[in-house]
């Protein structure tokens, strides 16, 4: 698919693009400044995204989403149009500016499903905030725990380091070690996330075509001031913060969904998923690498439409 070369880029405008009388918003909240895109009517959503995409990732999904719920996908502390402070970015402090986003709104309970980094902040969200949540689904990622302490830096012989998915191959995080790195990684980006962004959509999905062109670019823009880099590299830096916090949370006493690629993390959730919470549910995307609202919209759609109702 080839995006017009006009094709906007701007939050207002993006979210007027959608179907579904979609708009945009900021709220000051919890000591910081979020931004989100809402639109629908009926029992809300939260949808919380990943690094390094925006609230833009869910715009596949959203339209059908919002026919039954009231849509609000925000972008993290530190993500796209929301500020990018010095502090904040453990899971749990990030959880709590939903909270504050909820309660700003006016809703006293919600579901929320987060993809990736957002899935870690919708899990931290369940944890500590039980009595505003409804649902929660964790797209191909789970919360960070003690087993991620020991990840290597060196890849095993089982995990791919080229750019090409493989059926039942681990893939190597090299990005993690990278992203704890302060100062270089903006030096190296500034101006050229778009290199970096290619590489993992081509790296991590099964059809890097189903993240088109458009998507890119709105990614990139978003990605390649030092402030966006250093902000979206700080949530990588607070995992050891995060892998604490965990321990004491005990499993979710709400329903949980997690979705995971068969190309991507799937048999990791369904290794990892059913202790961490009192009714948990995994199911498997196909054809799916990672970036599972873009690669397969109507899977995710169907599978969030069953568990909630």
């Amino acid at each position: 698919m080839t995006a017009r070369s006009d094709a906007p880029l701007d939050d207002a405008a993006l979210a007027r693009s959608l179907d579904g009388d979609f708009t945009s918003h900021h709220a000051d909240v919890n000591g910081t400044r979020l931004h989100y895109v809402e639109g629908g009517s009926g029992q809300p959503l939260v949808l919380l995204g990943g690094w390094p995409q925006t609230w833009w990732q869910w715009h596949k999904v959203m339209p059908a989403l919002a026919r039954r719920h009231r849509v609000i996908a925000v972008d993290l502390r530190g993500m796209g149009g929301s500020a990018k402070p010095a502090d904040g970015y453990d899971k749990k402090t990030m959880a709590d500016d939903i909270h504050a986003l909820v309660r700003h709104l006016g809703l006293d309970a919600v579901s929320v499903a987060g993809h990736d980094i957002g899935a870690m902040v919708a899990h931290a969200f369940a944890a500590n905030h039980p009595e505003a949540t409804a649902r929660v689904a964790l797209l191909d990622v789970p919360h960070p725990d003690a087993g991620w302490s020991s990840f290597s830096l060196l890849p095993a012989p089982d995990q791919h380091v080229d750019s090409d998915i493989e059926a039942g191959a681990r893939i190597y995080l090299w990005w993690f070690a990278f992203n704890q790195v302060r100062g270089l990684p903006e030096q190296l980006l500034e101006g050229r996330a778009r290199l970096l962004i290619d590489w993992l959509f081509d790296y991590l999905a099964k059809d890097p075509a189903s993240v088109d062109e458009h998507s890119r670019r709105v990614y990139a823009r978003a990605y390649d001031g030092a402030d966006a880099i250093r902000a979206g590299n700080a949530w990588y830096q607070a995992f050891n913060q995060d892998i604490a916090d965990e321990a004491a949370y005990g499993p979710l006493t709400v329903p949980l969904l997690a979705l995971g690629g068969d190309e991507s993390n799937h048999a990791v959730l369904r290794d990892v998923m059913p202790s961490k919470g009192a009714d948990v549910t995994v199911t498997e995307i196909r054809a799916s690498g990672h970036y599972l609202p873009e690669e397969q919209p109507d899977a995710v759609v169907e599978a969030l439409t069953d568990f909630l109702g």
